[in-house]
């Protein structure tokens, strides 16, 4: 069997309402969808999340637009898959790292096909090419982004009626801000609701530790990188009681045991897209288990394609004790939630993800276990800029 193609569209789905962090310029929602076909008629279905303005600590990684992805798959990588065997995915990693340093957003989304091609060839779900499925139903939390306080606490009120356990406050422009939000939310939720604070490495070292004190009384089940760099997270968990999550710190195996090194975090934020798929983000699960972390699955809002990939990397990854913040899937029609999870208010597979007090049931048809939805993925494929 031998790649003969891979299409790739650019696609915008409708939000269900304007969703911010620090340090994100543009809006979400406007991804690359790929198809790779072979010469057997078989495809395989990727997405990625491509950001240009997030990335990692100084510079370490960066981000990707629309129009790099599609440069890097078409002009470089392409030609190489068309030699190869599609289902030897090693193999064609460590190909893809030979033609191009870096660029692990493009290289997720071919990844994410190969596994959904390769699944569907051999009729099993991906979580069976990662190691077999250690859970079947998958935690969520839900993402307040950056906006007022009241609103933050009745958002919270309201996703937590429909069965959200594990609520993640975005911080980070303004400390004062994120110090009376967290209050807020405690208030309205009540003490048996986990809260999290994500301050997207906005904060110094010394903003962080005074502020992240000042939020003890409210009971944070951890902070999510509250400052840029491995070094400055240990110098904050040295600092205060609550535990730390490294994200933008932790793409790759070596920035795990970087972090124990470090004694920089208890907690890891394990993506799809960061090291560069599903082959890769097992690896880093691996060591995560090995070097005695916990880790959530999270992502960057992703369509139902790569949330499947979410689901079956949280589903063959027992380190993933923390709810993920991955979206509740919704299509216009079949929405199982209001307002917890729900990033889009539409998407381009035709079913949902069972959704049930909180949590998601990972997929278990063939591949990604989805079908594209060709009548919306018409609908919100939009033109390349």
């Amino acid at each position: 069997m031998r790649v003969v193609d891979v299409d790739v569209m650019v696609v915008c789905l409708p939000t269900r309402r304007v969703h911010k962090w620090a340090g994100l310029r543009g809006s979400i929602g406007r991804y690359v969808v790929i198809r790779v076909r072979t010469d057997e008629g078989l495809e395989g279905w990727g997405e990625t999340q491509c950001l240009p303005d997030w990335g990692g600590a100084y510079m370490r990684y960066y981000g990707e637009t629309p129009n790099t992805v599609r440069h890097v798959l078409i002009d470089l990588l392409l030609p190489a898959l068309r030699e190869e065997d599609p289902f030897a995915i090693s193999r064609v990693h460590a190909l893809m790292d030979k033609i191009i340093k870096g660029h692990p957003y493009a290289k997720a989304a071919l990844d994410i096909a190969l596994h959904d091609l390769k699944g569907r060839a051999l009729g099993v779900p991906v979580y069976e090419l990662l190691g077999g499925r250690y859970r079947e139903w998958i935690p969520v939390g839900h993402s307040l982004g950056l906006m007022e306080v009241e609103a933050a606490a009745e958002e919270a009120a309201e996703v937590v009626r429909e069965g959200i356990r594990h609520i993640k406050v975005k911080g980070g422009p303004d400390p004062a801000r994120d110090i009376r939000a967290v209050e807020a939310v405690r208030q309205a939720v009540g003490d048996s609701v986990e809260i999290r604070l994500d301050a997207n490495q906005a904060y110094t070292v010394p903003t962080a530790i005074r502020t992240l004190r000042a939020m003890e009384p409210s009971g944070l089940t951890l902070v999510e990188q509250p400052a840029e760099g491995i070094d400055e997270l240990g110098e904050i968990a040295r600092a205060i009681s609550t535990p730390v999550m490294a994200d933008e710190s932790a793409w790759t195996p070596r920035d795990i045991l970087h972090l124990r090194e470090a004694g920089a975090a208890r907690y890891v934020s394990l993506y799809v897209t960061k090291p560069g798929g599903l082959y890769r983000a097992r690896q880093v699960a691996t060591v995560l288990e090995a070097a005695g972390f916990e880790a959530d699955v999270g992502g960057s809002a992703e369509f139902g394609i790569a949330n499947a990939a979410n689901l079956h990397l949280a589903a063959a990854s027992p380190a993933v004790t923390v709810p993920a913040i991955i979206p509740v899937t919704t299509l216009q029609g079949q929405e199982q939630t209001q307002v917890a999870g729900r990033i889009y208010t539409d998407d381009i597979i035709t079913a949902p993800f069972a959704y049930r007090e909180g949590a998601l049931r990972v997929p278990d048809g063939p591949g990604l276990g989805i079908t594209i939805d060709w009548n919306n993925l018409r609908k919100y494929q939009v033109e390349w800029t």
